[in-house]
């Protein structure tokens, strides 16, 4: 049949192609839909692997914050962390990811929160062992207090004598010789073991003590057999010092060669110690009866402690030519005492005599004798005058006005300290040096024949001291008499006659400026 109005009849293909045209469309409306999904699934997914990227980058952050005091708190959060990494993880493959902020906001809270309630308890642990380390030192300290004043009670030696308590101190060395700690040695090369140790150690400690003396000199004189020494022994084998002598029995005396403590035990009393051990010793074994050493600067004073004198009384040829000459030192010698006194008791021996000495005192006079105070005041008058009789055992004692006047004198005169001060500002000069001494008279022979009246700067500090000068005028005519005895006897171009002349102005600038001497320039 055919439409006469359109033309034709209506095709099965136009109907095809428009249905074929709508089912086009919906597909490509479908893929553009599963498109659109899939690409807001692929920006979700990213966003969310953001954010955790960023979670894990924040906890790292912390973990290298926190000090090492909380590890077991961060290995403790990491593993929390962990294992929410690995629950998002499985709701990621389930298709049910968390990606709210505000929730992972709350869970790094929540960690936080246990990790600084950790770091409450470490610093409670912390405080905790802080107290109990305050605590501990605090007993030590307290130990070491009680120690010390057990020690001191110790050092502290009393005995009665004539009814009278004395104490005295006793050294370190000595509570540790007591407590055999420490022992003293004799010992000489003999080839046994304990000697030839004994002998090393002193050696070491002889080269470290006196290092301007040759390390070989030391050894070959403390290995040499005809020298002993008596050495400082800290059980069981320790030498902490030690003295090396040679005898000479026959002509008696005994040469220190060396002595010498080290650097470490220098302050428990082991050198006079040591020195009365030798003392002793060598007093009961041998005939000797002197000391001879040279001592350098350093051991003058430590030597003058244990009797040694720098005046020599043993006559030069007992011992010249025996004994080792140092160039530097200075000779020093002890002669010992007899042998009823023994050294290792000079402590409490001086006491005694001390304690002796006060017993005669006390029998021939009342100066220990306590009396009460004077009331003679209480209803005396402005004008009242104390007699000697009022004051009670003041006659008996000896004492006079005389006595009283002699002691309020002055021992110098006015000028005294000005006349001190001005002569060692001349001594000091540079210009001084022809007029330190006397002239020599074998230097210049016809010197004493021009000069009538010589003087000098050290004779003017004799007469000084010895208080020849009464005024000042005489101190100031003898400055003046050096000075015109130079320029008579040497002519003007010498050295000699231009340093009086300079002498001579310094001494009346430095008088000029004294407000209470300048006149005398006058």
């Amino acid at each position: 049949m055919v439409d006469r109005k359109r033309g034709t009849a209506p095709s099965s293909e136009t109907s095809t192609r428009k249905f074929r045209k709508g089912a086009h469309a919906e597909r490509i409306r479908r893929e553009e839909e599963a498109e659109r999904n899939s690409k807001e699934a692929s920006e979700k997914e990213k966003d969310e692997e953001e954010v955790r990227v960023k979670t894990e980058e924040d906890e790292l952050e912390a973990d290298g914050i926190e000090d090492d005091e909380a590890e077991k708190d961060a290995s403790f959060v990491d593993s929390g962390d962990k294992s929410e990494e690995s629950g998002e993880e499985e709701n990621g493959k389930d298709g049910d990811v968390k990606t709210d902020e505000n929730g992972q906001h709350d869970e790094h809270k929540n960690d936080n929160d246990d990790g600084e309630e950790a770091d409450d308890d470490n610093d409670n642990e912390i405080d905790n062992e802080n107290e109990n380390e305050n605590e501990n030192e605090n007993e030590n300290d307290g130990g070491d207090e009680d120690d010390e004043d057990e020690e001191e009670k110790r050092r502290i030696t009393t005995f009665n004598f004539d009814g009278v308590e004395y104490s005295f101190k006793e050294r370190p060395s000595v509570l540790e010789e007591r407590d055999g700690k420490i022992e003293f040695r004799v010992v000489n090369n003999d080839n046994t073991k304990e000697n030839l140790i004994v002998l090393t150690g002193l050696k070491n400690i002889f080269q470290k003590q006196l290092p301007k003396m040759p390390r070989e000199y030391i050894s070959r004189l403390v290995y040499d057999r005809s020298h002993l020494s008596m050495a400082v022994v800290r059980k069981p084998l320790t030498v902490v010092g030690g003295i090396t002598y040679r005898p000479f029995d026959k002509r008696e005396f005994a040469e220190i060669v060396f002595c010498a403590i080290s650097s470490t035990e220098q302050v428990r009393g082991y050198g006079a110690h040591l020195m009365n051990h030798l003392k002793d010793y060598v007093r009961a074994t041998s005939p000797v009866k002197y000391f001879l050493t040279y001592a350098d600067n350093y051991a003058i004073g430590y030597f003058k402690k244990q009797g040694f004198t720098k005046e020599i009384t043993l006559d030069k040829s007992v011992w010249m030519g025996y004994i080792k000459d140092y160039e530097g030192g200075t000779l020093m010698q002890c002669s010992m005492l007899p042998n009823r006194l023994r050294y290792l008791d000079s402590a409490k021996i001086l006491l005694l005599q001390k304690a002796a000495i006060e017993r005669k005192i006390k029998m021939r006079s009342k100066s220990h004798v306590v009396r009460p105070g004077l009331r003679v005041f209480k209803n005396a008058g402005p004008n009242f005058k104390l007699q000697a009789k009022d004051i009670p055992g003041l006659l008996e004692s000896g004492w006079s006005e005389e006595m009283d006047k002699i002691a309020q004198k002055p021992k110098r005169g006015p000028h005294y300290n000005f006349m001190m001060t001005l002569l060692q500002e001349l001594t000091n000069h540079p210009s001084a040096w022809p007029f330190a001494v006397p002239v020599n008279k074998e230097e210049v022979g016809d010197y004493y024949d021009v000069i009538k009246e010589p003087m000098d700067l050290s004779t003017m500090e004799s007469k000084l001291e010895n208080d020849k000068y009464e005024s000042f005028e005489q101190f100031l005519y003898d400055c003046r008499l050096i000075f015109n005895n130079c320029r008579s006897y040497n002519a003007e171009t010498t050295t000699y006659y231009k340093n009086a002349t300079k002498l001579e102005k310094f001494l009346n600038k430095k008088i000029k400026e004294s407000a209470d001497y300048s006149h005398y320039l006058d």
